[in-house]
């Protein structure tokens, strides 16, 4: 198998585990320095941030479905949907509503582990479909 297709493999098995939930799997994928870039802010390098982005997450059911894999050189594309059942999202309860969000990683993958991960993901659409409401400022007066 190409280090390209290896690299493929890597980055379909990691949202498999995130589906499944198997946080120590996911650590065992990545860099003892893996960073994540677009997910919540201040994660911890290494597994430390897998299992404090999980801490994240609350209780949920989530199924990543893949929908495209693009990989040069050490780089992998994935743009996936999921579909989940959350109790809230960013303090936004849920109200027992399902939710589906579409979403693109890139990985960094050197040696077998993922050394980053970059996420750009819909969680405006994703807010929204827990019914959150947004109203615009008002401007501030000038002083």
């Amino acid at each position: 198998m190409s280090s390209i297709e290896a690299n493929k493999a890597i980055a379909r098995r990691f949202l498999d585990l995130v589906s499944e939930h198997k946080i120590e799997e996911l650590c065992e994928m990545i860099s003892p320095s893996w960073r994540m870039h677009g997910g919540p802010p201040a994660l911890p390098e290494g597994p430390e941030g897998i299992r404090a982005l999980f801490g994240t997450f609350g209780a949920v059911e989530q199924t990543w479905s893949i929908e495209d894999v693009i990989a040069e050189g050490d780089k992998v594309v994935v743009r996936a949907k999921n579909t989940c059942a959350q109790a809230s999202f960013l303090g936004i309860p849920s109200h027992g509503r399902q939710q589906t969000f579409t979403a693109m990683f890139i990985h960094h993958i050197v040696e077998g582990k993922i050394v980053e991960t970059w996420r750009n993901a819909d969680d405006l659409g994703r807010l929204l479909q827990l019914g959150a409401r947004f109203e615009p400022g008002v401007p501030k007066a000038p002083t």
